[in-house]
Formats: C-alpha cells, sequence, structure tokens
C-alpha cells in the first residue's frame, strides 16, 4: 500500500528539438538509462502546470504542482522569493525579487545576471537598511546572482510595474503604478529614489572596482521584479493530511515550500547551480521518507541551460540527474514517486514556452503502461495522457487512496 510521496521536479526540463542533437531535444539526446527504467516501471503522461496555451513562470507552476491553483493563491513572486531566504514578512511589507546585473552609463542592460556572478552578500549587504521617506529597504542574498528585498513602511502597495524589462539591450524601466492610488504612486516613487542610490553604491563597490580589473561584468544594477505582499494561504499539511518538507538548492523553491507550510531540508552541496550535490539531494530525499509523507525535490541548472541556450550544457546536466536517479531503484515499497518538470525552457527561445513536460508515476499499485523512455516523445503515449498541474494532487490522492467517494 502507498503511503508516502517523493516529488522531483527538474526545472525547464523540456525543450525543443535541436538540429545539432539531430534533431532531438537534450532529454531526448541525453543517455538516462535511470530514468527510462523508472519510465517503463511507471504510468506516464504530458503535463501542462497551467493548462494550454500559458507560458508559466516557476512560482505560478509549483503552486498549481502541489495543488494550489495560481490564480486563486499566487501573491507575486517576491513574496515567495523572500520567504525562501528566510526573511519574514510583517503586515503591510512589499516585497520583491531582483538579480544584480550590468548597466552601461546610460542604463542599458548589457546582462541581466552579471556574468551569473556568485556571491553577491557583500553587494546585498552594502544595500541593506537603506531607508527613504520613512521606508526601510531590507537586502538579503539569494543563490547565484539573485537577490530578495522588501520594503517596510506605512502606505505601500505591490501595484507597481517592473524596473527590469525582462530583456537585454533595453533600458532599466521607470517604476511606475499599476492603478491611481497614492500608495501605489508613493511606492513607486520611493523605489525608484532607492534603485538610484543602490546603483550609486554597487557603481563604487569594492567588488565592482575588482571585477572591472579582471575584465568581468560589473554587477551595478538592481533589477526589480515581482512584487507582492504578504498573503494567508491554507498550510500544506492541514490542506492533504500530509506532512510535508522541501529539498533545494534555490531560493524560489524553498520559498513556495516555505509558503504552503512545509519545512525545509538544508542539504550540503546543494546550491541551485550547476555545481549542485544531485545525489545528495537525492539520498536526503529518501531518508527523510522516515520522518515526512511527502517529500518535494528541485533540480534548478536545466532551466539555467536552457536560459543560457546551452543545449550540450543541459543535456550533460541531465545525465547527471540520470546517474543519481540511480538510488530511486531501492525506495520503499510503500513509495509514490513522481519525476517531472515545472515548465519547458528550449534552449532556441531561452526562455520560458508553453510546452508540455513529461512526467511519471511509479509505485505499487500503478497502472504500468508501455512507455520505455523518459522523454518528451515517449512518454506522449502514455497512460496519463495529457495532464495539467492542478491534476497531479488529486491523482496522488487516488493512488494513496485518500480520494473521498462521490455519490452513493
Amino acid at each position: 500500500m502507498l503511503e508516502k510521496v517523493i516529488l522531483v521536479i527538474c526545472d525547464g526540463l523540456g525543450d525543443r528539438p535541436i538540429k545539432d542533437l539531430g534533431n532531438l531535444t537534450p532529454l531526448e539526446a541525453a543517455k538516462t538509462p535511470n530514468m527510462d527504467k523508472l519510465a517503463y516501471e511507471s504510468e506516464c503522461g504530458m503535463m501542462y502546470s497551467l493548462g494550454r496555451g500559458c507560458v508559466p513562470g516557476s512560482d505560478t507552476s509549483h503552486l498549481n504542482i502541489l495543488g494550489y491553483d495560481y490564480r486563486e493563491y499566487y501573491s507575486g513572486r517576491g513574496t515567495i522569493e523572500v520567504t525562501g531566504v528566510g526573511m519574514k514578512l510583517q503586515e503591510g511589507d512589499v516585497a520583491l525579487r531582483g538579480n544584480f546585473g550590468t548597466v552601461d552609463e546610460n542604463f542599458i542592460i548589457k546582462d541581466r545576471r552579471a556574468g551569473r556572478i556568485r556571491g553577491v552578500e557583500p553587494l546585498a549587504q552594502a544595500l541593506d537598511g537603506i531607508e527613504i521617506d520613512g521606508v526601510t529597504f531590507l537586502v538579503r542574498p539569494g543563490t547565484g546572482h539573485r537577490a530578495a528585498v522588501v520594503m517596510r513602511g506605512k502606505g505601500l502597495s505591490s501595484a507597481i510595474i517592473d524596473a527590469d524589462p525582462h530583456k537585454p539591450d533595453v533600458p532599466v524601466r521607470e517604476v511606475t503604478p499599476l492603478d491611481k492610488s497614492i500608495e501605489a504612486k508613493h511606492t513607486a516613487r520611493i523605489l525608484n529614489a532607492f534603485l538610484k542610490k543602490a546603483w550609486e553604491i554597487l557603481q563604487k563597490h569594492p567588488l565592482n572596482e575588482e571585477r572591472q580589473k579582471k575584465g568581468e561584468l560589473l554587477a551595478n544594477y538592481l533589477l526589480v521584479r515581482g512584487a507582492g505582499q504578504y498573503k494567508e494561504v491554507p498550510c500544506f499539511k492541514e490542506r492533504y493530511a500530509f506532512s510535508g518538507c522541501c529539498i533545494a538548492g534555490g531560493g524560489l523553491y524553498k520559498g513556495v515550500a516555505a509558503y504552503l507550510g512545509m519545512d525545509v531540508i538544508d542539504v550540503p552541496g546543494a546550491t541551485g547551480l550547476p555545481d549542485t550535490d544531485i545525489e545528495a539531494k537525492f539520498r536526503s530525499a529518501i531518508s527523510n521518507l522516515k520522518h515526512y509523507d511527502f517529500v518535494f525535490v528541485h533540480v534548478k541548472a536545466t532551466d539555467s541551460f536552457g536560459e543560457d541556450g546551452n543545449f550540450r550544457g543541459k543535456k550533460e546536466f541531465i545525465e547527471k540527474i540520470d546517474h543519481a536517479a540511480r538510488l530511486f531503484h531501492e525506495t520503499p515499497e510503500n513509495t509514490l514517486l513522481i519525476i517531472t518538470g515545472d515548465h519547458s525552457t528550449p534552449c532556441a527561445l531561452k526562455s520560458h514556452s508553453g510546452d508540455p513536460i513529461p512526467i511519471i508515476f511509479r509505485g505499487t499499485g500503478v497502472r504500468v503502461d508501455r512507455v520505455a523512455a523518459f522523454n518528451e516523445r515517449d512518454c506522449t503515449r502514455g497512460g496519463l495522457g495529457i495532464i495539467t498541474g492542478m491534476d497531479i494532487m488529486p491523482q496522488i490522492l487516488n493512488l494513496l487512496g485518500k480520494l473521498p467517494l462521490t455519490g452513493a
């Protein structure tokens, strides 16, 4: 009888055929004997995390996959990001996520990630605690080039546009209100003043002076986006009667889990970057089945390689995931294993797309189909057919015998 669940989400896993890979996707081209064997023992299908015609964000897709309809429970990515780095929100706070990026003298964005800079703690510390007109800015480092920002003060609103235009070779955006409220205008004005002051500080920061000497891109601008305000959501354990935990390197995914009331397990070597220790994460997932009913594991770098257009790097990283996935062949018999992605990140686009992602359900009592490989094309023939992210938790409850009887 199935009692435990491991859900593995490989971020941005899906892709499109690539000519240089013989018109295969990175997942199809990768050598994945372990995940293929798992698929052979599973019921397989394809999954649209938000539904057809939607390009998912990682935040909205994870909410749906965990059974929280993003249209009801999403409060802005900033809220989730700051929660993921351990910041506690208060009533009235505005939370934002951001990148340390590179701009030229005309504030044209040259690189949104400052060459994927690592170790931005000194830069975040230099901006933390700045106060403008009674509003205090709290800034914490995230994974890699990322940062989390909280605006704390009276009369604030999350109804503002992003300063980050989400693409390079264009100017940074002046933050403007999305409605006519006094609070939104007030928030936009103060945030613009902060970003200007932050640029002045970052431009002269010793870390950037050192990077300039080395010929590296300066991390001289904080590109903020995803404004949100605190919103209470039902606890995962109360909603599903599961004790749940999360194993992830990236702050956003820890934030999604914490936002839903799941425990976050820190695993040494889980960086959220290509050098992450996937085996350590998978071993921790299996060992934590002793303490939790539901273990959510996130692997990030498949998405990062897709966003960089690096299809060979993505293929090789998928093979690294597959090598670690051999550990799942030894999971206890009472464990339901799900492996999928949150969205596709085609290398040709260097961004998310609306293409579906393969998904497998493996465990005692699962109706195994005839799929023999874990990839985008083979899984289209699976018994699950085409599902959405919001179908996953009901399918888990069904397989665990926890769905209530409908009708007499």
